[in-house]
């Protein structure tokens, strides 16, 4: 659990954090240099999820390499089936990260939403959604094991 007090904002309590995978930790598929180890330092603060519809067929390998199990989307409604997926966990205790345009609903529905700027871009509707953006995965993933830089960006 992260607990935050932002100024302006109110208090938050994270309990889960919600990834997109293609595009937003991996990149052709792969998974990014240094996001493993990071996401094992959030393990003990956060359950950590990951959807992706495999769009280039290597999440087994990124599962093994995460030590986790990726949920599955559909192709087609990825949007909903994100958002859906951060209200069924309780949306005011997630933070989700993301680039692409399908995931728009899960960074608007979280508590907070990370957009990154990656390799593939970031979709301007994702970027609309979030509250912060981060340029790279290592870099949001610092915003939450150093939670004093996500305060200090949303505060108001």
């Amino acid at each position: 659990m992260i607990e935050l007090s932002i100024p302006g904002r109110g208090d938050l309590t994270l309990r889960h954090i919600v990834f997109d995978v293609n595009g937003t930790l991996a990149v052709d598929g792969v998974l990014a240099p240094g996001v493993a180890e990071r996401i094992a330092a959030l393990a003990g603060q956060l359950e950590i999820h990951l959807l992706t519809a495999d769009t280039h067929g290597g999440q087994a390998a990124i599962d093994a390499e995460l030590g986790l199990t990726a949920e599955r989307v559909q192709r087609g409604q990825e949007r909903e089936q994100k958002g859906a997926f951060v209200e069924r966990l309780g949306a005011d205790r997630v933070v989700a990260v993301g680039n692409g345009g399908n995931d728009a609903g899960m960074l608007r529905a979280a508590a907070v939403g990370i957009a990154v700027l990656g390799a593939e871009g970031l979709n301007v509707e994702a970027l609309q959604a979030a509250d912060v953006v981060a340029a790279s995965a290592l870099d949001a993933l610092d915003l939450l094991l150093k939670p004093k830089r996500l305060v200090g960006t949303l505060r108001r």
